[in-house]
């Protein structure tokens, strides 16, 4: 019995031995921090950033011309419809009065080889699009009463409302191009400003003169960017700038390593659409920025570049 007891003891603080070892050497083992992948790029000192506003640009006519009947009777005939392109001094109406219309009936019946009609014709006022149509063949009109509105293609343009103070940057800038919505831009330049500043929101009416207007049609809407100023510096991919929720301080996660990222406060300078300017902050062109997988990393993160 002894002996079996001495047996017992002996395997349980062999066990007990085992144990401990194991555990003494799990915990000697180094913990492993997760690595977060990310993208990076170099800042650049060669990129021209242009802090621009983009306004809307409103196709439109500034001037339509009516066509009026020239006497008062029945339109016999018409040669337009709604949409037409037409040019000035063209034939869009035939009319003829009730007058002439008994007369000639008359007449005719006497001699056919008179042919008396009494029609007089109505001629297009302007070259541009019949917009509105007010009468169809067979209708009575009014001397003096319009008969069709055609727009003045001469007078086409786009319409910006400006804000007063960039007033003078419109007025000043050498080119100008409207953007379209399906992606073409049309030259352009400053036909005429308006002699009053809407009351409430306090915005000049600009037209804008374009060179070919044939294919856009009216109330269009387009967008006219102005450069306020152009700068060269040293930038970073917009991405790569991150802030607090109150938007007073910015910084970049700057990679000291190819494994370790730090917090590097900067001050930002002009903003375009692609790059942010780094007016001030301990980054150059040679370091490499975190461009993706930044949200949300502390100070000394651990990171691993993806590999394209």
């Amino acid at each position: 019995m002894k002996k079996l007891f001495y047996l017992l003891l002996v395997s349980v603080f062999t066990f007990s031995c085992k144990k401990n070892v194991t555990v003494a050497a799990e915990e000697a083992k180094p913990e492993m921090k997760p690595k977060t992948e990310v993208n990076v790029a170099y800042p650049s000192d060669t990129i021209r950033l242009s802090n621009t506003i983009t306004l809307n640009a409103t196709a439109t006519y500034l001037l339509k011309s009516d066509a009026k009947a020239n006497s008062t009777g029945y339109i016999t005939h018409m040669t337009i419809r709604l949409g037409d392109r037409i040019s000035k001094g063209s034939v869009l109406f035939g009319l003829q009065t009730k007058e002439a219309r008994a007369l000639g009936n008359t007449i005719n019946k006497l001699d056919k080889s008179f042919r008396f009609s009494g029609t007089t014709t109505v001629v297009s006022p302007a070259t541009g699009y019949v917009v509105m149509l007010n009468h169809q063949i067979g209708d009575y009109v009014q001397d003096g009463e319009i008969l069709a509105t055609i727009t003045d293609a001469s007078s086409f343009g786009f319409v910006v409302d400006v804000p007063y103070e960039y007033l003078q940057l419109i007025k000043t800038q050498n080119s100008l191009s409207v953007k379209l919505p399906d992606g073409n831009s049309l030259p352009a330049k400053v036909a005429k400003v308006m002699p009053s500043v809407d009351a409430v929101s306090q915005t000049v009416k600009v037209l804008l003169q374009i060179a070919k207007s044939s294919t856009i049609p009216e109330n269009l809407i387009g967008t006219v960017t102005l450069s306020k100023s152009t700068v060269y510096g040293l930038s970073v991919p917009k991405m790569a700038v991150l802030s607090d929720e109150t938007q007073s301080s910015f910084w970049v996660m700057k990679m000291i390593n190819d494994t370790t990222a730090i917090k590097t406060p900067v001050v930002k300078g002009t903003e375009t659409d692609q790059y942010i300017q780094i007016k001030s902050g301990n980054i150059t062109t040679k370091d490499k920025v975190i461009t993706s997988g930044n949200f949300g990393l502390r100070d000394t993160a651990t990171v691993k570049i993806k590999k394209h």
